[in-house]
C-alpha cells in the first residue's frame, strides 16, 4: 500500500510540473532540423523549422567587423494549419510573439567556417516556447 501511495503521489508531482495546460504556464525547448517539426507540450501548437533563409554570420575562422546575420523561418501551425510564419536572427535574438506565448531562437548550428559550406539541410535551430 505504501509502495502505491508513493507511485501515486510521484506521478502527481510530475504532472505539476513547469508545462501545463492550455492557460498554464508553458517553457518547452525543441530541436529541430528544416522540414522537421514538434509538438508543444501545454499547447494547442506545433513548430515547424522552414529553413535557413540566409546566412551572413562571420565564419568562426575570419576576423570579420559583423557578426553578420543568419535568418531562421518558422511556421506556427494550430490543427495542421499554419497561424503564423516568422523569421528570427541570430544577429538580434529578438524573440517573436504568437497569440499567447513567445518563441524564441535558443541557438542555430552548425556554426559556418570559411573552409566548410553548410548545406541546408545540415543546419539544425533550437527554439524555447514560453508563456
Amino acid at each position: 500500500m505504501r509502495v502505491l501511495s508513493l507511485v501515486l503521489a510521484l506521478i502527481v508531482a510530475a504532472a505539476c510540473g513547469s508545462v501545463t495546460g492550455p492557460s498554464g504556464s508553458v517553457n518547452a525547448q525543441v530541436f529541430l532540423a528544416p522540414g522537421e517539426s514538434s509538438r508543444i507540450v501545454g499547447t494547442t501548437l506545433q513548430l515547424r523549422f522552414r529553413g535557413v533563409v540566409g546566412d551572413s554570420r562571420c565564419p568562426a575562422d575570419a576576423l570579420c567587423i559583423l557578426g553578420g546575420d543568419a535568418l531562421v523561418r518558422i511556421d506556427v501551425m494550430e490543427n495542421g494549419r499554419t497561424t503564423g510564419t516568422y523569421d528570427l536572427h541570430t544577429g538580434s535574438m529578438q524573440p517573436v510573439r504568437h497569440n499567447d506565448v513567445t518563441i524564441t531562437l535558443v541557438e542555430l548550428s552548425p556554426y559556418p567556417f570559411s573552409s566548410r559550406p553548410i548545406a541546408p539541410d545540415d543546419y539544425r535551430a533550437t527554439l524555447r516556447v514560453t508563456r
